[in-house]
């Protein structure tokens, strides 16, 4: 079984390269995503990197916390990410808590993130 701590490295990878079709596979079509009172789908996400509405232009980790078990596993990042929403520039500290599922056709695959800055 791949190790979630590649998977994440990957994720972190297909976000600063745009890669949508790396994203697609490594998000589970079920995908739940929580920043604040916002929630996204999978289908959200794909969409805003495959726009380029959002571009991630640096990932600075400052912490990577992970747990597996069996087919389930949760990385808890810290660090900061810089960008471009839409064509506005923004840097923020954040966390993120991600659950994982695996399986032999996927490999590891985001279920749930939830996001949110600090200070």
């Amino acid at each position: 079984m791949e190790d979630l701590r590649d998977a994440e490295r990957r994720l972190q990878t297909a976000q600063l390269a745009g890669d949508v079709e790396a994203l697609d596979r490594l998000l589970d079509d079920r995908l739940i995503f929580t920043f604040g009172a916002n929630v996204q789908t999978k289908a959200d996400d794909l969409e805003v990197h495959r726009t380029r509405a959002q571009v991630v232009t640096r990932v600075a980790e400052e912490e990577l916390t992970v747990l597996a078990d069996g087919r389930t596993g949760v990385t808890w990042f810290l660090g900061t990410i810089e960008g471009t929403v839409s064509g506005a520039p923004f840097a923020a500290r954040m966390r993120y808590t991600r659950t994982w599922l695996h399986d032999e056709t996927h490999g590891w695959r985001i279920i749930a993130v939830h996001a949110s800055t600090t200070d």
